[in-house]
């Protein structure tokens, strides 16, 4: 299964394309992510979206956002004018998560306007970390069930 999940930092915006005749909006932005070990470079890749997430790449995300995103990874190879082929790997999104706050413009489409940030929560909560329980919780222990049978009760007897 070819499935990808990734965080990374849009260092150039989305660019919009169409396909010939215009039929299908493309668009195709630069992104980077930190290495598993901070001595290890930062990578970059380049991530596409096909039909109306393209169109919501263009609108909502721009350099510098961060983000997450949801794809599989596709491998293309071309020839290189030096006489070799080169292979670039790149991510074809299915889905775009902001994480730094709201998204950089507004939204165009009702299916996003149910996205709520994460930091509103912190502040309307009523949950307060810390302040410390006034009465330990002791947990409810339920009897077992009785493991005694009846004389009566003939287990071998099997009505068929």
């Amino acid at each position: 299964m070819n499935s990808c999940v990734l965080m990374a930092k849009v260092i150039r915006s989305p660019e919009l394309r169409y396909t010939q005749e215009n039929q299908t909006a493309v668009a195709q932005m630069l992104v980077e992510f930190e290495g598993r070990r901070p001595e290890e470079a930062t990578a970059t890749l380049k991530v596409v979206g096909w039909g109306n997430l393209a169109t919501q790449m263009q609108e909502n995300y721009k350099e510098g956002d961060r983000v997450i995103i949801e794809g599989r990874l596709s491998i293309n190879s071309f020839d290189r004018p030096e006489g070799f082929k080169e292979k670039r790997a790149e991510l074809v999104a299915s889905h775009i998560y902001v994480i730094d706050g709201m998204l950089s413009s507004p939204v165009s489409s009702e299916s996003q306007n149910n996205v709520v940030s994460m930091d509103s929560f912190k502040s309307s909560s009523s949950y307060d970390q810390d302040k410390p329980m006034k009465t330990p919780m002791t947990p409810v222990v339920s009897s077992p069930p009785s493991t005694s049978t009846s004389v009566d009760e003939n287990l071998d007897d099997i009505p068929f």
